[in-house]
Formats: structure tokens, C-alpha cells, sequence
């Protein structure tokens, strides 16, 4: 007697160590998403941009680091804006960071700019374009070619799903619809998934869901979050082709968390236990190349929604594959939160 054959679920990925290339599952044959290369990680640059200072005045300057080189980070140049970058609302490919939305205080409220920087030359922000809708709080997925931004606040919590094509400047498109709407998530990304993670919509935090990145259409459901059973906001994610990682946030009134939990990005399903990082915060944000991770910034957990102070400088590191907890890899040259990373390893991703 025969056994059924085994459906595969569209989206997984393996790694084909014949070819050294990296497949994902289209749903009728296996396709190549990059070749495999030991020395992926050598250039890796991580970006931070702008975010808010102790005073909670929105600042401008923008840091990067060398992801394989622990150190301190090194002035990139100034945004286009000043903006406060709320979470992860960037996205990136090999060679263009692209950051969008935020609030400015006082004079632009929410706005739906969107600016871009070249990964290997220093310097300032460029104009790219405008969202569909102005917001902040975005959670932003990518893959090589597509930037996806995600939910939102303007004022309220949006479901709002818009994309641009990186290495283009125009408008963001429509793509779809959230299941839910959200603000202050975060996100993880592989070449072929983007997953957006937990969130807030008052009262509630909101569970997790996923896009195809190169088909525009609405979200779908993706699995729950380990911690406690349920979602954060604030969160810090960082991925590489594989694995998210879901670092510190809220989970509840008053309730911070040191917490990181991981995730199959091709599967779906419940998170699992990773490490704790090293300090307690929360609006920490962090990019990835394939081996090594990294968060930096935050807000400490004497800080108060009405009392913006207490934004940490410190970056660590964890590897992305072997479970642990962060270690000092050096500081920002700013103390900073609701900053907004990008990386360009391993296409963008992360």
C-alpha cells in the first residue's frame, strides 16, 4: 500500500546543497531564490534613521554599522526630513534603504513622505515619493525588488497595505488590506513572505498575519505569538532568508519585556523561545544579515508615553542561527527610539 503523497505548503523554502542555491515552493516546482555565498555577510551594512531623543524632539541624523564588525556606530548623513519613525517602517534591497511615513512635531502631523539612501555612500536622504495615506507606526516587509508598508496610525489604527518598487522613485500603490487593523507592530521578511507581527488596536493586541510580497492582495492569518499566549507592541523584528526574530515590547499596562522568540518565516504557526536580550526596552528596532542580528536604541521601562525620556544608545547582537540572548556589540552616536533600521544583506531581507 502506497502512502499519499505529501502536500507541500506554498512558500516553503529549503536549501538545495547540490546546486547551493537557496528554493522556495511555488505551488508546482521548486524556484531559485539566491545563490549561496559564504562571504554574504562581509559588506552587510545595518542603517538607523532618525527616531526621537531624551527631550522627545525628533532628530535627523543617521548612524550605520558593519553587522560583522562589533563597534559603534558611524554618521551616515542627515534625512530629507525630521521625522519620528515609529517602528519598522523601512525597507530595503542589496543596494536602497527606504523609509516612509511618521510624524513630525509640530508643523507636519502624520505625512506620507517616503525618502530613500544608497547603502554604499554616506550621505543624505533622497526624495522617493509619497505613501497612499499618511501614517506612522508601519510595520515594512520586503523582498529584492518590492517594498510592502503595512497598518499604521492616522489617527486611528489603519489596515492600510501599500508597495513601491525599490529601485524605482514614484507613489506607493494600493496592494491590499490588512485582516485587522494595527499600529506599532513590527515585521519579518524572506524573499517570498512578509509577516507582520502583533500590534495594538485599542484595546486589544492584535495577532499575527502574513503577504506574498510579489502578489498584491490582502493578508492572511499566520499564527500566534509564544509569549504569554499573545501579542506585544513595540516589538523589535529582524530576519534573514529562514527565521524571525521578535524582540522586547509591550505586553501589557506598565509591562515590558526582555523577551525573543523566533519564528520559520515559511510555515506559520506558534513563535519558539530564542533568548532574552540584554537590557529592557521597548520601540528598540534592529536589522539582520544571514548570521548575525542586531538591535539597537529603545526606551527604558521608566519611560512613559507621557514622559518621553529615558532612550538608550546601546546596540547588541545575537546570532540568527543559534538560539541566545543579545551581547554589546557598542552604542549609536545618539540615544534614540521609534528609529527606523535598514540593512542591505542578503537581498534586503531583514
Amino acid at each position: 500500500m502506497s502512502l499519499p503523497p505529501v502536500e507541500i505548503p506554498l512558500g516553503a523554502m529549503r536549501f538545495n546543497s547540490d546546486s547551493q542555491k537557496l528554493e522556495y515552493w511555488n505551488g508546482s516546482i521548486w524556484l531559485q531564490i539566491h545563490t549561496f555565498s559564504p562571504n554574504l555577510d562581509g559588506g552587510s551594512r545595518g542603517v538607523f534613521h532618525s527616531g526621537r531623543t531624551s527631550s522627545g524632539t525628533d532628530v535627523n541624523n543617521i548612524d550605520y554599522i558593519t553587522i560583522s564588525t562589533a563597534g559603534n556606530a558611524i554618521d551616515f548623513g542627515d534625512s530629507t526630513q525630521s521625522t519620528e519613525a515609529n517602528n519598522t517602517s523601512c525597507v530595503s534591497s542589496k543596494t536602497r534603504g527606504i523609509y516612509a511615513g511618521g510624524y513630525q512635531h509640530p508643523s507636519l502631523g502624520h505625512h506620507d513622505q517616503i525618502g530613500f539612501i544608497t547603502f554604499s555612500s554616506t550621505g543624505n536622504s533622497a526624495d522617493f515619493g509619497n505613501l497612499t495615506q499618511s501614517r506612522r507606526a508601519i510595520a515594512g516587509v520586503s523582498n529584492a525588488t518590492r517594498g510592502v508598508f503595512c497598518g499604521g496610525l492616522s489617527p486611528t489604527p489603519r489596515d492600510t497595505v501599500d508597495y513601491v518598487t525599490i529601485a524605482s522613485t514614484a507613489n506607493a500603490v494600493d496592494f491590499g488590506n490588512l485582516t485587522q487593523a494595527r499600529q506599532s507592530g513590527s515585521a519579518m521578511s524572506s524573499p517570498v513572505r512578509g509577516v507582520i507581527y502583533g500590534g495594538y488596536f485599542h484595546p486589544s493586541y492584535v495577532a499575527n498575519e502574513f503577504i506574498t510580497i510579489a502578489s498584491t492582495g490582502n493578508a492572511v492569518e499566520f499564527g500566534d505569538a509564544l509569549i504569554n499566549s499573545s501579542n506585544r507592541y513595540n516589538p523589535s523584528g529582524i530576519s534573514n532568508s529562514i527565521r524571525g526574530l521578535m524582540a522586547g515590547g509591550v505586553t501589557g499596562p506598565g509591562n515590558i519585556t526582555q523577551y525573543i522568540e523566533s519564528y520559520q518565516l515559511a510555515n506559520g504557526g506558534r513563535g519558539a523561545s530564542f533568548g532574552d536580550l540584554s537590557t529592557t526596552t521597548r520601540s528598540k528596532n534592529g536589522t539582520a544579515s544571514p548570521t548575525r542580528g542586531v538591535f539597537a536604541g529603545g526606551r527604558s521601562p521608566a519611560d512613559s508615553d507621557s514622559s518621553p525620556s529615558g532612550p538608550v544608545n546601546g546596540i547588541e547582537y545575537v546570532s540568527m542561527q543559534t538560539e541566545g540572548s543579545g551581547v554589546d556589540f557598542g552604542d549609536l552616536t545618539q540615544a534614540r527610539y521609534e528609529h527606523a533600521p535598514m540593512g542591505n544583506a542578503h537581498g534586503g531581507l531583514g
